[in-house]
């Protein structure tokens, strides 16, 4: 067998192609491995870089035509702006929803087929919708808003910041301010209590309206329950209650240019109705309370003629002498006495009283309670009618049992409002008790609180929240339009009076400060027929003896719907009191009164309201956005009183809007904008102004 030839003299060996690719793929799979991990740690930084640091910070989730709204996914906060990011109407913290650690995207717009609309699953906790409507005729652009829980039990809470926005509305609280920035009220419902048994809850007036000087107004769905809580200089939050229904949380937030733009836009969505005024003659006279402690109706008929004498004596002219419940329940038993008496022949001393009382001016004071004393209540009992008291059934089937109240220190039911037959009842209670006193005025107390949830019950659809109070506003109408209520929600465009909340008898928030705060609120909530609290302040029930407070709270009065005194003036002080006293109701009456009127005819038409803050003539000055102590009647008188004790001189911003004001006493005329420094203000008189074109 021949040698084979060695082909590769060369020392190096020989390596064959296969076994060199195989060598080299090991290594560069091993090289492509590392780099494929960096390439993916780089991408996976890049990543969380891109989420954490370079996403952006804002998202447009809506734009109109000058206004937009944002995701800032920082603050889980929702913002309105301008277009051009130079203003910030509002900023909405929405973080309160699931896990305020967890950050959400919320730029995934689930209804982009629709330019208008947002829709979006909050953290499979809340789904949320969100539409936006612009009018173009009033420049004002509409964002509705709607949470709605994917859970049962779940909160949804919304907070408004109040960073460089002044806020105005919602309801009445005790120490009253304007703005309420500095109020603070725990998270609790949005529904009208008594402030007198609850001085830490909500009071009359009450809407679901939230005015910010930033020119934003929110406007909370009437029919769902609601809990509002405040934070001073901080927010105020809506909150929806956790329940088995999934309650949603729904409110539209509307802007507009300034923030009297914003109102009156807001204004044409509160309320649908048609604006009634009231009886406007009762403005001409002033309340006199009759303070009486008795026992007997003919005992406060005396009373009566004792008082009304006195007032003549003192040449205080005219005026309506307020009873309180008792002495009109007194009264109204001598009615039935007399009745029965004329039926028998006898008993001529009371023909002779109550024609006395007839010719009197005269206001009485119901409630929709009756004391379970009573014959009244013990014959609804028998006679099938005790429905016509809120009551739960014992069983499913089983009879009514009226619910226990306590009111006036009494034990007592309360009137069943959706029943037309209770309804008819009371009225027909009325109707006897004016043909007999002859009464004019009416005072009806006791609407505040619900009586279901302040038992913990689970009241009835139709009586939820404040629906009793609406429903009373409804038969206060139709007991006339010189009826007094002492709640006010949802009736705003009603032909009803509303009493103010009783003021301490001082200087502070709670006393003469709280007068003006509390008149601007229940303007701007559309509530301008007013009946203040009473000279001095009524709420301890005690006489005012502070002769210095007494006047200075006179002189705002004077300029209010109508004056009211618990006080007379001839215990207050000498005749210097008494002097004055008569001067301002000759004021009010001559000067004040008929400017009011006719502010009433542009409420009645606009919804504009009739006392109005310092910013309405002058809505993008930040200066108005905070005065509290001054007030204007219309467009046209500007009222300047004196609050702080001892103070003869006080400081006077006077609005610009391109005119000037002139003085009333003085006739010395200032230009709009004007701040007038330790402007003198005696005792005697109250600092008003006129504007001029």
């Amino acid at each position: 067998m021949p040698h084979a030839r060695n082909r590769n003299p060369s020392p190096i060996p020989e390596v064959t192609w296969d076994t060199g690719l195989k060598e080299m793929n090991e290594t560069w799979k091993g090289a492509i491995a590392c780099l494929g991990v960096a390439v993916f740690f780089v991408m996976t930084i890049g990543i969380i870089y891109w989420q954490v640091v370079d996403q952006p910070n804002k998202n447009w989730i809506l734009r109109g035509t000058f206004s937009g709204l944002i995701w800032e996914r920082r603050t889980q906060s929702l913002v309105i702006q301008t277009l051009t990011e130079d203003k910030t109407y509002v900023e909405i913290d929405v973080g309160n929803v699931g896990s305020p650690d967890l950050e959400v995207p919320f730029v995934r717009n689930l209804c982009w087929l629709n330019k208008t609309e947002f829709c979006y699953t909050w953290d499979s906790v809340a789904e949320v919708k969100i539409s936006l409507e612009v009018n173009e005729e009033t420049e004002t652009e509409c964002y509705s808003m709607t949470w709605a829980p994917v859970h049962c039990h779940v909160e949804l809470k919304d907070c408004f910041s109040m960073t460089n926005v002044s806020w105005y509305g919602g309801a009445t609280v005790r120490g009253q301010t304007w703005p309420i920035n500095d109020q603070s009220a725990t998270t609790q419902l949005f529904t009208v209590s008594d402030l007198k048994d609850n001085p830490s809850g909500y009071g009359s007036a009450l809407e679901r309206y939230f005015l910010g000087s930033s020119g934003v107004a929110v406007l909370v769905s009437p029919d769902i329950p609601l809990q509002l809580g405040l934070d001073s200089r901080q927010h105020f939050c809506l909150q929806s209650l956790p329940s088995m229904e999934r309650l949603p949380l729904q409110y539209t937030v509307c802007v507009a240019h300034n923030v009297r733009a914003a109102h009156q836009e807001a204004v044409q969505q509160l309320s649908q109705h048609s604006r009634v005024m009231p009886n406007m003659k009762t403005m001409w006279l002033p309340f006199w309370k009759l303070l009486a402690k008795v026992d007997s109706g003919p005992k406060v008929e005396r009373e009566l003629r004792t008082f009304s004498n006195r007032l003549r004596r003192h040449q205080l002219g005219e005026g309506v002498i307020s009873l309180n419940e008792h002495s009109t329940n007194l009264l109204s038993d001598m009615d039935h006495d007399y009745l029965n008496s004329r039926k028998r022949g006898i008993s001529k001393r009371l023909a002779r009283d109550l024609p006395l009382v007839k010719l009197l001016n005269i206001s009485i004071t119901l409630s929709p309670f009756l004391g379970v004393d009573t014959t009244q209540f013990h014959a609804s009992l028998t006679d099938g009618t005790e429905d016509y008291w809120l009551s739960l059934p014992s069983a499913p089937q089983g009879q009514l049992i009226p619910l226990m109240s306590h009111w006036q220190g009494t034990f007592c039911v309360k009137l069943n409002i959706t029943n037309p037959g209770a309804v008819s009842w009371f009225l027909d209670k009325v109707d006897s008790l004016q043909a007999h006193l002859g009464m004019e005025y009416i005072m009806l107390e006791g609407g505040e609180g619900n009586l279901f949830e302040e038992q913990a019950l689970r009241p009835p659809e139709a009586l939820s929240g404040d629906k009793y109070i609406s429903l009373l506003a409804d038969v206060a109408t139709r007991m006339g339009d010189s009826t007094i209520v002492t709640a006010g929600t949802r009736s705003s465009h009603k032909p009803l009076f509303v009493r103010m909340t009783p003021l301490q008898s001082d200087w502070s928030p709670m006393g003469l400060k709280g007068i003006i705060p509390s008149l601007l609120h229940h303007a701007l909530l559309g509530y301008n027929f007013l009946i203040p609290d009473a000279v001095g302040g009524s709420l301890s029930g005690d006489l005012v003896t502070d002769e210095e407070l007494f006047i200075r709270w006179l002189e705002i009065a004077a300029f209010l719907p109508v004056i009211s005194f618990h006080t007379p003036p001839w215990v207050c002080g000498e005749n210097q009191v008494l002097n004055l006293t008569r001067a301002y109701i000759a004021k009010h009456q001559r000067d004040v009164v008929p400017i009011i009127e006719k502010y009433a005819e542009e409420w009645r038409l606009t919804g504009n309201p009739i006392y109005r803050p310092m910013w309405w003539l002058s809505p993008s000055d930040p200066v108005t956005f905070t005065i509290d102590d001054q007030f204007l009647i219309g467009d046209e008188v500007l009222v300047a009183p004196v609050v702080e004790k001892g103070a003869v001189r006080r400081d006077i911003y006077l609005p610009d809007g391109g005119f000037q004001w002139q003085d009333s006493r003085s006739a010395q005329v200032f230009d709009g904008g004007t701040s007038l420094q330790d402007y003198p203000v005696p005792l005697e008189e109250v600092a008003v102004f006129f504007r001029r074109s």
